[in-house]
C-alpha cells in the first residue's frame, strides 16, 4: 500500500505588500521555506506517478508528497510556477473555468475579499441582517436569529461570525438574494469593477497553457465552483463537462485528468459522474495522509499548508 501526503494551497503571495494583507493565504517567504522543508523530508511526485500507483503499475517512494493549488490564482503563475519549475517539482493546479476564462469573480472569492476588507466582523453581520430586511416582503427568508443559530459555529480557523457570513453568502440564503448581497458588499470592499478585479486575481488561459507545457498538471475544479453535493445531478454533470472540455482545449490528455472538489463538497453521485468520464483521481479537503488504494481513488485527503512547518530547518 502506497501512502501519499497531498499538500493543499490557495493564496501564495507577499501578503504585507498586497492590497489585502488580511486575506487568508501563505506568505511567499514562508512558502519558499516550506518547500525547502519538504525537500529535506519528502520525495516530490507528480500526478501522473500517483495515477500509475493507483493503477498498480508504479510504487511511490516512501514519504511521497504531491503539491496541489486550488482556484486558479495569478499567485500560482507569478510566484509558485517559477519556483517549482526551477527546482524540477510538479504542482497540480485546479482551476474553476469561469474565473480563468470569462472575466468573472467567483462568489467564494468575493466573500474572501469582503471579509479581508472589513475588520469589524460584527458590523458586517449587521449589514447582512439589514440587507435581508429588503427581501422579506417578497421572499421566504428565515428569521435572522434562526440563521445565526444554524450557522454561527466556530471552526479551527474561523470565528463563529466569519462562519456565519460565509455560510449565508455561499449557500444559507436563496441564490438570488445572496448574489445581490454579495455583489453589493464586494463592490464596497474592493472599490473596483468585477472585470478589472478578475484580471488582477486569476490566471488566464495562455498562462495555464504555458504551465502545462512546462510540465505542471492542470485539473478540474468545476465551472462555477459550486458545491457539487448541493446541486441536482444534471447540474453537476454540466459543471464537470464544461471543466473537462476546457482542460482538453488547453492540452490535458483525456486519460490523465484529475479533479478537486470545489469547497471539498462531493457525494456518491458526483463520484459516479467523475468515474463515468474517466477521471483518474479526485482530492478532497478532508485532513489526512492518503492511502492509494483503488477504493480511495476519488476521496484522497490532503494536508493544509498550515499543518506543516514553514521553516526549512524544522
Amino acid at each position: 500500500m502506497s501512502k501519499l501526503t497531498v499538500v493543499m494551497y490557495h493564496f501564495v503571495r507577499e501578503l504585507k505588500n498586497s492590497r489585502f494583507p488580511d486575506i487568508k493565504g501563505l506568505d511567499l517567504k514562508l512558502f519558499v521555506e516550506q518547500i525547502e522543508y519538504l525537500r529535506r523530508h519528502y520525495k516530490f511526485v507528480t500526478s501522473e506517478q500517483v495515477i500509475r500507483s493507483l493503477d498498480g503499475s508504479e510504487h511511490l517512494p516512501d514519504k511521497a508528497v504531491l503539491l496541489t493549488f486550488d482556484d486558479g490564482y495569478i499567485d500560482h503563475y507569478t510566484h509558485v510556477f517559477p519556483l517549482l519549475d526551477s527546482l524540477g517539482i510538479q504542482g497540480s493546479f485546479y482551476v474553476p473555468v469561469k474565473a480563468v476564462s470569462e472575466n468573472s469573480v467567483l462568489d467564494i472569492n468575493k466573500i474572501h475579499f469582503i471579509l479581508a476588507g472589513q475588520s469589524d466582523k460584527p458590523s458586517l453581520v449587521r449589514a447582512i441582517e439589514k440587507q435581508l430586511d429588503r427581501f422579506r416582503s417578497d421572499h421566504a427568508v428565515e428569521p435572522f436569529q434562526d440563521l445565526v443559530r444554524k450557522y454561527a459555529k466556530p471552526s479551527k480557523y474561523d470565528t463563529a461570525e466569519v462562519i456565519l457570513i460565509k455560510s449565508l453568502l455561499q449557500y444559507g440564503l436563496p441564490l438570488e438574494i445572496r448574489t445581490i448581497i454579495t455583489d453589493e458588499l464586494f463592490v464596497q470592499s474592493v472599490g473596483m469593477d468585477e472585470i478589472s478585479f478578475n484580471r488582477e486575481l486569476y490566471m488566464n488561459t495562455e498562462q495555464l497553457k504555458t504551465m502545462h507545457r512546462y510540465g505542471m498538471h492542470i485539473g478540474c475544479h468545476g465551472y462555477e465552483h459550486f458545491w457539487w453535493n448541493k446541486l441536482p445531478r444534471n447540474a453537476v454533470q454540466y459543471e464537470i463537462d464544461r471543466s473537462l472540455s476546457y482542460l482538453l482545449e488547453i492540452g490535458v490528455a483525456r486519460d490523465l485528468w484529475t479533479a478537486c472538489y470545489p469547497h471539498g463538497a462531493y457525494d456518491d453521485e458526483a463520484i459516479e459522474i467523475l468515474e463515468a468520464r474517466g477521471c483518474k483521481f479526485a482530492v478532497t479537503i478532508e485532513m489526512g495522509v492518503a492511502n492509494l488504494e483503488q477504493k480511495n481513488r476519488y476521496k484522497l485527503p490532503r494536508i493544509d499548508t498550515n499543518e506543516l512547518p514553514k521553516d526549512r530547518r524544522a
